[in-house]
């Protein structure tokens, strides 16, 4: 009983250091990429996602493995409809930086958008966990699930194809 206290601060002292350890500094971007960042962002902004995709593109040459341009490129591409591409791009970002809340949410409505709502309920529960229940990126997230799939679910080839009249001559 009397090392309970103690025992309890070391614990403590561990879970902080260990957490500062384990968290990122990000590398501040090249000044090229924050202008090709910028210019991306105004083109997304006024609808040119082909823009805004090409400057983010060159925006991650110039500054590869940022995971700002890459959560950027992201959203121009689920912004264009490919959720695919973008769910690969937010993965990438997942990779250098798990914790990053931008690219947990842009993959979780991604995949609710393409209609894998399981998968999204997973980037919903690893941002419950980060953020809490009512922070605005679970919000987001939770009303991209309700929402459901963007895109109408395609058609078999059965369905598609014609049947044959039969009419008597």
């Amino acid at each position: 009983m009397r090392y309970t206290p103690v025992a309890a601060a070391l614990c403590l002292a561990v879970a902080v250091s260990s957490s500062m350890l384990h968290s990122q500094v990000t590398a501040p971007l090249d000044p090229r990429a924050v202008t090709l960042l910028g210019e991306g962002k105004a083109s997304l902004a006024a609808g040119d996602t082909a823009d805004a995709v090409n400057a983010f593109e060159a925006a991650l040459a110039v500054s590869p493995g940022s995971t700002r341009v890459l959560v950027a490129l992201a959203d121009a591409e689920r912004k264009k409809g490919l959720q695919g591409k973008a769910i690969h791009y937010y993965r990438v970002a997942l990779e250098s930086d798990p914790r990053n809340l931008d690219a947990l949410t842009g993959e979780g409505v991604a995949l609710a958008e393409k209609g894998a709502t399981e998968k999204a309920g997973l980037s919903l529960a690893r941002l419950k966990t980060l953020c809490g229940g009512d922070c605005p990126q679970a919000r987001e997230v939770a009303a991209a699930i309700a929402k459901g799939p963007a895109t109408p679910a395609m058609a078999s080839a059965e369905e598609a194809t014609a049947k044959p009249k039969v009419t008597e001559n």
